[in-house]
């Protein structure tokens, strides 16, 4: 089982998206959208990229190990990833999708989370507001 340092400078954003009727709708863990912990109070984006020694497979692998998600239900959304800066250093996100034709609701809510679409997530922080909207924008602008 993956050591729980790889998440000291990683977290990920969980979303299922429906082509269908183009709803977009993020797991939320809590006070936050972020697995597996909530960012830190003091965060801001970053415009250093640097090299990393957990590529986003590594992170996903964690997380799938964490939750108990068989691999086959989640996949990276490579388009998206996004770098904050924090008093404990870089944090790197990284953002996963379910691949079921229905969002897994019941799943998520086994693991005290609940799906919601954007516009029910304004009390989150306004840093995961910001990056949930550009993640909005990405999928609904790409499918």
């Amino acid at each position: 089982m993956p050591t729980p340092s790889i998440f000291q400078h990683h977290r990920m954003i969980l979303c299922h998206f429906d082509s269908y009727s183009t709803a977009l709708r993020f797991a939320r863990f809590g006070d936050s959208v972020m697995i597996p912990t909530p960012l830190p109070e003091q965060v801001s984006l970053s415009t250093v990229s640097d090299t990393d020694d957990h590529p986003p497979a590594a992170v996903l692998d964690a997380v799938l190990a964490r939750l108990g998600i068989p691999p086959a239900r989640l996949e990276l959304d490579h388009r998206f990833n996004a770098s904050l800066s924090s008093d404990r250093g870089r944090i790197h996100i990284h953002l996963a999708r379910f691949m079921d034709f229905d969002a897994p609701h019941a799943f998520i809510e086994a693991h005290d989370g609940v799906f919601k679409p954007l516009s029910e997530l304004r009390r989150l922080p306004m840093m995961e507001l910001n990056l949930l909207r550009d993640i909005f924008n990405l999928i609904m602008g790409n499918g």
